[in-house]
């Protein structure tokens, strides 16, 4: 089974718990939902046809909702042509069409999706890597991440390269004890390389299916930063040649255009290969998720819509689209 599949709980054979699902996510959006796309539904209502009045309005609400410069400016040209296309161009028709042009930009940022598959129960453990912030949610996730993995029957291994923070170390064995994985540690002060070396090596021998390496979650000198993260890798490789195989950024979505800020430093820093937004049901700017895997190509994996083990949801581009647009239809 493919490494994601295992955190999908909707099933073609069960139409009541899918749309369980999709009534759960809907609601862990439903800040973003008024906020973001009330105001385009308010919008679009309020407007006859696609005017040059329509289309300032709208990349008024885009911008100042965190979806970002570039992508708004993506979105209103795109629109645009359309309109001078098609000549004429009612707000109804405006509607759909802004919903598809995001889920397309959306779904460019995952065309590697198929890159990040992986079978377990091979002669190595999948290894992520994961990186971030203090306070984006970062230990929280991998706790999350490890306990829906124990419980789809993985044997999982944490390694606590956070060594900056013993307040990290502590949390991820509470988090470790809670879903049954495993926890390499050492002391605070240790090299995280070291710890990570060490939880590989561990892992191995016990043949466990997959390990999730935390690391230190401050934004200090970029320079400094981006050899600390790369030692991490060089000595894991060490141990599992193309180690780690997913390296991890997790964002707060409330943060807004501080998460645009985040992802830039951390993509110059090390070779982010997927996303994680957390905290989207506390906000209205959940737009966020657009701008981010649209500015920078990297695919989301994951996205946080409340405190429950169970609401880290894989990311699936079409089930967001329908979430925020759903009841704005008009």
């Amino acid at each position: 089974m493919a490494f994601f599949d295992l955190f999908k709980k909707k099933s073609a054979d069960n139409n009541q718990n899918n749309a369980n699902e999709k009534a759960e996510l809907a609601d862990g959006l439903k800040k973003t939902k008024e906020g973001l796309f009330g105001k385009l539904a308010r919008l679009v209502a309020g407007h006859s046809k696609v005017d040059d009045e329509l289309l300032d309005e709208l990349e008024e609400i885009l911008i100042t909702s965190d979806v970002g410069v570039e992508t708004t400016v993506k979105i209103i040209e795109n629109i645009e042509k359309r309109a001078a296309k098609d000549k004429f161009m009612n707000s109804a028709e405006l509607n759909q069409i802004l919903r598809g042009e995001i889920s397309a930009l959306m779904k460019e940022s995952q065309s590697r999706e198929d890159d990040f598959g992986f079978e377990t129960g091979g002669d190595v453990p999948y290894v992520m890597m994961v990186v971030g912030v203090n306070g984006a949610g970062k230990t929280t996730t991998i706790g999350k991440i490890a306990a829906q993995l124990v419980k789809a029957g993985k044997k999982v291994y944490i390694g606590a390269a956070d060594t900056f923070r013993a307040a990290a170390i502590e949390q991820l064995e509470v988090w470790a004890q809670r879903a049954g994985a495993t926890i390499v540690k050492q002391q605070m002060g240790s090299d995280p390389a070291s710890v990570a070396f060490d939880t590989l090596k561990s892992a191995v021998a016990n043949k466990a299916d997959v390990v999730l390496i935390d690391t230190a979650g401050r934004l200090h000198n970029k320079i400094n930063l981006m050899n600390e993260l790369t030692k991490i890798r060089n000595v894991m490789a060490k141990v599992i040649p193309d180690a780690p195989h997913d390296v991890m950024l997790v964002l707060d979505g409330s943060t807004g255009q501080n998460a645009f800020e985040q992802a830039k430093q951390f993509t110059q820093a090390t070779k982010v290969t997927s996303l994680t937004i957390t905290k989207l049901d506390g906000t209205a700017k959940g737009g966020v998720v657009i701008g981010i895997s649209d500015r920078f190509s990297i695919p989301v994996r994951f996205i946080g819509i409340g405190e429950g083990v169970d609401q880290l949801k894989v990311f699936d581009k079409d089930d967001f689209v329908d979430a925020i647009f759903s009841e704005l239809d008009v």
